[in-house]
């Protein structure tokens, strides 16, 4: 499922869209054929590459793209002054005459690449302007910061999404989960994503949990708490094991300090526990990690596996993350050793508390011993960049290539239906992307083939590519959807392979090597030339 909902329709635009539509219409100009290139300037988060995601939403978006009964009375109240038949013609408005190629969404990509690029009739094309930018820009923005938390935690920690309650509102926390996924995350904590998406999910217990026994009734609810044994089917009283084993665990040294451990934090566990034999985790900061929190849970996990049951782990959500982490593991170590249980060092460390990619970088810096990750706030949000900035320009009409220019050499625009390449050295990691126009033919892998910079004349460089990949797809055309998105996990995958792909350089944190977006020879000359047809002319008096 997509999980795309009713709010993603024609009215979901701009005013300035509908009262444009109206004016081509009145000049007999709404059925010219155009063509719009949908495109991002600069990459986010100070970094050198974007994932590209909401691509199966953008499609989904125009199967279903119908101005409703409703819709039409609400606009005609809106526009008084516009002449009826105008609201006729969006009545019978359908996609089936826009075409839409795009890349492969889970991809790399660069700054001005076209991710989209739109055709057909300009009043219709024009209205489809917000919502595709609506669809991918936040998409591929949280996709990007997911990626870029895969890349400082590394290929072999968990990544735990847990962003819903501090998400922009419903929809938000839906689109955040999706596509964290997407961008290398391994579960959610969001559970109607884990229903609409087919996402891992995950989840324990807060810490009004574990204060709740705090009460001599909720300690006193476990006096005759029992668990069956995994295979045997003996019955035994797991409150009982946990007090024994803490005692025993306490005598035996296996903790920095013999402070007496919170009761009521144990009877909570033992509670859990009981709850939940085969998928224990517990959050052991409530009092204190060191003190109380880690004890009580290896006395419960201990009579756990008494029980046939293995723990799964621990939660930290306070204090100093690496320091805590690192007693934890030495703990479990200790405890592996001295009674044979070797699963017991492998057991899960999971940190949490407001954390961002820069905690994460600090955390491999001071050494840590920690396996998993609950990222909530800075990944759903993208506090370091709130907005990707996708733009929608028009960049043929009439079958005619036409430039957006403007003094700030940022914003002109690349004319005309491209074609978009990806060129890849001998050692298998992309080159540079090359856009060329429609009508050229593509480069000849072994051949070399002059690559410039888009506005910088001095930039250029041959390349013989060892391999070329065309990056755009149809993925719409003549009503009908041409190309089906793989799944959600096949994307997911799509996105790790990309990522290995890329260089090093072009990855880092610190100072990330550009990559190159290029322009053939033949667009280059072409978009010049047009430059200059179009640029106003001064003079000096």
């Amino acid at each position: 499922m997509s999980g795309l909902d009713g709010v993603v329709q024609p009215l979901l635009t701009d005013m300035y869209q509908i009262t444009m539509a109206y004016a081509y219409w009145s000049a007999g100009t709404h059925a010219s054929n155009a063509v719009f290139d949908l495109f991002f300037r600069v990459n986010p988060f100070h970094g050198e590459f974007t994932i590209f995601a909401g691509l199966s939403d953008c499609v989904e978006f125009l199967r279903k793209f119908r101005f409703s009964a409703s819709d039409i009375e609400y606009l005609k109240a809106e526009l008084p002054s516009a002449k009826p038949e105008f609201f006729e013609y969006l009545a019978k408005l359908t996609a089936r005459e826009v075409k839409l190629y795009a890349i492969p969404e889970g991809t790399v990509v660069f700054p001005r690449l076209p991710l989209l690029r739109v055709e057909g009739p300009l009043a219709l094309v024009q209205l489809l302007e917000t919502a595709l930018l609506n669809l991918i820009n936040y998409a591929s923005l949280v996709a990007t910061n997911a990626a870029r938390f895969r890349l400082a935690t590394g290929p072999k920690a968990e990544l735990l999404e847990f962003g819903l309650r501090r998400a922009q509102g419903p929809n938000g926390g839906l689109s955040a989960s999706k596509y964290s996924y997407l961008g290398g995350f391994d579960g959610t904590s969001n559970v109607m994503a884990g229903k609409l998406f087919g996402i891992p999910v995950r989840g324990t217990h807060a810490h009004a949990f574990v204060m709740s026994f705090a009460s001599t009734s909720g300690a006193a609810a476990l006096q005759h708490a029992t668990l069956t044994h995994k295979t045997t089917g003996q019955k035994h009283n797991l409150r009982q094991l946990s007090f024994k084993w803490r005692d025993t665990l306490l005598r035996a040294s296996m903790f920095e300090s013999r402070s007496k451990a919170n009761d009521g934090e144990l009877c909570a566990f033992i509670s859990y526990a009981s709850a939940f034999p085969e998928n224990f985790l517990g959050l052991v900061d409530t009092y204190d990690v060191i003190r109380s929190g880690l004890i009580n849970f290896c006395a419960v996990a201990m009579a756990l596996d008494e029980c046939g049951y293995r723990a799964i782990g621990i939660r930290i959500d306070s204090g100093d993350l690496a320091y805590l982490s690192r007693v934890s593991y030495k703990c479990f170590q200790s405890i592996s050793s001295k009674y044979n249980k070797p699963y017991f060092a492998d057991l899960r460390i999971v940190v949490s508390n407001d954390i961002n990619e820069e905690t994460v970088i600090s955390l491999n810096e001071q050494g840590h011993s920690i396996n998993s990750y609950g990222i909530g706030t800075h990944l759903v949000t993208c506090q370091k960049q709130p907005a990707l900035g996708c733009v929608y320009k028009l960049v043929e009409i009439g079958h005619e290539p036409c430039i957006k220019l403007s003094n700030d050499i940022n914003k002109v625009t690349i004319p005309g239906q491209k074609k978009v390449y990806r060129l890849y050295g001998k050692d298998g990691h992309p080159l540079l992307d090359l856009m060329q126009l429609n009508d050229e033919n593509p480069p000849e892998v072994g051949s070399k083939v002059l690559c410039r910079h888009p506005f910088e004349e001095t930039k250029r460089a041959y390349v013989c590519p060892n391999k070329v990949e065309l990056l755009h797809q149809l993925y719409w055309g003549d009503g009908v959807v041409k190309e089906h998105a793989p799944d959600l996990k096949k994307l997911r995958d799509r996105v790790l392979g990309q990522m290995e792909s890329l260089r090093a350089d072009i990855k880092r944190t610190l100072n990330p090597t550009p990559y190159k977006v290029s322009v053939s020879e033949k667009l280059y000359s072409f978009m010049h030339d047009l430059w200059l047809e179009n640029a106003p002319i001064g003079e000096l008096c």
